[in-house]
């Protein structure tokens, strides 16, 4: 039986999978390859989703991934660093498919509506709830898994949406003195009464229309403050 964990934190040369997409670089490490990496991925996030962080180990992942154990410790020197890097690298995709703003659109609750309605159906997917109650799980002994579960999500949507509040700012269509501020309340606004109630499990399930309801309100509350100062 393989054990479950390597003497090396990376494999050398010779444990690397010779199949194509895995280079070998001159100093004996793996290098990494896209599809390689997207299809552990794959497999480590229907395992993490399946078992839980603390239930999954390497042998299930490498399997579903269809890669071998060598090229699975060629990648991350362990379960840590595969589930920090793919939580990492989900937050950032959907933070950039979230994070797209026009500058030059004049309609600013457009905007904010847009933003506000894809971050909470995003949020509230039975996928995404579930990642995101085992981060919440293991941060305490897994501290650099939620630094960067913050750091790919929540903070890159508000930095960008603070962007943009800067540019309204500048423009003069609302008065924000703090972007950055600005950008956390909005998001805070948005997922008041519903993110809680549904990562926790209380309640009922969302009903048809309550995301686009808690967005206007988030929106008319936001800009009854900020629009108005920009007034008077």
């Amino acid at each position: 039986m393989i054990s479950d964990h390597t003497d090396d934190n990376v494999l050398s040369a010779d444990h690397c999978d010779t199949k194509p997409g895995v280079q070998v670089q001159e100093h004996g490490h793996c290098e990494p390859d896209s599809a390689k990496l997207r299809q552990i991925f794959v497999g480590a996030r229907a395992i993490f989703l399946r078992d839980g962080y603390d239930g999954a180990s390497m042998n299930d992942i490498a399997r579903t991934a269809a890669v071998s154990k060598g090229t699975l410790y060629a990648y991350f020197d362990g379960k840590e660093r595969l589930f920090e890097a793919l939580v990492r690298s989900d937050r950032q995709r959907l933070a950039e498919q979230l994070c797209r703003f026009d500058d030059d659109q004049a309609d600013v609750a457009d905007v904010l509506r847009r933003f506000g309605t894809g971050l909470l159906t995003t949020m509230m997917q039975p996928e995404q709830l579930a990642f995101m109650r085992m981060v919440i799980g293991i941060v305490g002994k897994l501290p650099a898994t939620g630094q960067a579960v913050n750091d790919a999500g929540p903070q890159y949507a508000a930095d960008r949406l603070a962007a943009w509040l800067e540019i309204q700012n500048r423009s003069g269509a609302l008065n924000v003195p703090d972007p950055a501020l600005a950008a956390h309340q909005f998001v805070e606004l948005c997922k008041a009464g519903v993110f809680t109630r549904c990562i926790l499990g209380a309640g009922p399930a969302l009903a048809p229309g309550e995301i686009a309801g808690t967005v206007e309100a988030a929106i008319d509350m936001f800009l009854h403050y900020y629009r108005r100062r920009a007034i008077i």
